[in-house]
């Protein structure tokens, strides 16, 4: 499997708070059947996390943990990227290269507040779409305006974007309004990927085996793969979306 958003580089936001643990995430990743992985470091997050690719500072830090992974032989490739904070200032930050896309593709993951407005988040996707990048959009199923009106995520897909549900959600681990949500995304087919937005190696983790076999168990292998495998190579290798109505 394709894991494309983990917080698993150390000491840089909310994730891995060392080096140790996000080995441990990294052992863990593949144990539980993932071989690549994207490491998304929160970035933009107004007075929390800038992480900014400046100086190519934060991509440095990215390939020395590569390094780390493979001296302790653990058989997982690892990829650029970030998942940034959906602000008025995303489309500059772009054009100034601040950003690190999924793999240096196309591909921004980006969230959102969870609670708001969706016309605001649709303003900032319309900009990043005119840029030629395509959203990736995190966890929609925990956006409590998604939650009410998820046909707010057909609007976002028809415009360009891709959706990105978390195992967690998924698995009831964020409430109910975001299993909820979660289930009716798939069910509906408005989903391109499923990822495991870990943070530990204890908690919110990189072992995707159980969200595996749940989908498997509720919508079919063919579906499952494309949520874990088909859709997520073709994000790492900026090719376009397939949706499961195509």
């Amino acid at each position: 499997m394709i894991d494309l958003h983990v917080h698993i580089l150390p000491g840089v936001d909310d994730g891995a708070p060392y080096q140790e643990i996000s080995l441990e995430m990294a052992e863990q990743a593949v144990r539980g059947g993932v071989d690549r992985l994207v490491m998304t470091p929160h970035c933009n997050i107004p007075e929390m996390f800038d992480n900014y690719n400046d100086d190519d500072v934060l991509r440095k830090q990215m390939e020395d943990f590569k390094r780390q992974v493979e001296q302790a032989e653990i058989p997982l490739t690892l990829y650029t990227g970030m998942e940034v904070f959906g602000t008025p200032e995303v489309p500059d930050h772009l054009r100034d290269g601040r950003l690190l896309t999924i793999n240096d593709t196309r591909y921004l993951l980006i969230e959102f507040p969870f609670g708001g407005d969706s016309m605001y988040v649709t303003s900032i996707l319309e900009a990043i779409l005119a840029l030629d990048y395509i959203p990736i959009v995190a966890h929609p199923e925990r956006y409590r305006y998604v939650q009410e009106e998820p046909e707010t995520v057909d609007y976002w897909i028809r415009m360009g974007c891709g959706m990105q549900v978390n195992k967690g959600s998924v698995l009831g681990r964020f409430g109910r309004g975001a299993w909820e949500c979660s289930n009716y995304l798939l069910e509906e087919g408005m989903v391109s990927c499923v990822a495991s937005d870990a943070h530990h190696s204890e908690w919110r983790t990189t072992y995707m085996d159980e969200i595996e076999q749940y989908l498997i168990t509720s919508f079919g292998r063919e579906y499952t793969d494309f949520l874990t495998r088909l859709n997520p190579e073709r994000i790492l290798a900026g090719k376009n979306l397939l949706w499961p109505v195509d």
